[in-house]
């Protein structure tokens, strides 16, 4: 966890755990009694856990505690998903090119990797759901697969827009009121009040952005 809050390298975190009192004792290590993990155990533990899908584990565990203390209201999801570029000539272990990363093009640059969706409590801007996919996977066919399916509201963005999941489709009735900004037809202007809220909704957005940032910095 520490080594995500503050984006550390394994090096870094080896280090951390040497020099920084509180970081040994938030892991529960004691440097008079016990080695502290080098950077090799720490790349190792990372490993053991992708391996055996722990990390999903662990995050339902803490969004069930957070739950109970009431730090996640579960009312209402931000979604979104950013790319994860890996180098062209990632292998697995048969030697040949990872199924679960592709190329896909983002403004005027072609990206090979993976992309992280992520669904966050919109009164606090922590995540509850994270899914992988191959780059290539649109954002809105992730949408359902991110929700805990209590929300009131869902926000995102033009991505995750269609014509039965919009401002104006929205019933209330029948399920979560779907914040997702209006789109421009071709040829034509949005009216003002639309591109007001559009502005607002972008505000709220702005929430997901943080562990996007935390992400990108490993």
């Amino acid at each position: 966890f520490m080594q995500q809050w503050f984006a550390y390298s394994d090096p870094a975190m080896e280090e951390a755990l040497h020099d920084i009192p509180l970081v040994r004792r938030f892991a529960g290590l004691d440097a008079a009694v016990e080695g502290m993990p080098d950077e090799t155990t720490i790349l190792k533990f990372r490993h053991l856990l992708e391996r055996h899908g722990l990390a999903t584990a662990m995050l339902e565990e803490i969004n069930a505690l957070l739950g109970e203390r009431g730090l996640i209201l579960r009312q209402g999801t931000m979604v979104d998903a950013t790319l994860v570029a890996a180098p062209t000539s990632t292998k697995n272990r048969d030697g040949k090119r990872d199924p679960e990363m592709s190329s896909t093009k983002k403004g005027n640059q072609w990206y090979f990797g993976m992309k992280a969706h992520i669904g966050v409590d919109t009164a606090h801007g922590l995540v509850h759901t994270v899914v992988g996919t191959a780059a290539k996977v649109p954002d809105v066919k992730v949408t359902d697969e991110l929700l805990h399916g209590d929300e009131d509201e869902v926000h995102g963005d033009k991505g995750y827009t269609t014509k039965a999941r919009n401002l104006s489709a929205s019933d209330p009735k029948r399920g979560p009121l779907w914040c997702f900004p209006y789109k421009r037809r071709p040829s034509e202007e949005l009216p003002e009040w639309k591109r007001e809220i559009n502005h607002r909704l972008s505000q709220l957005r702005a929430r997901v952005e943080h562990p996007f940032r935390v992400i990108k910095r490993q």
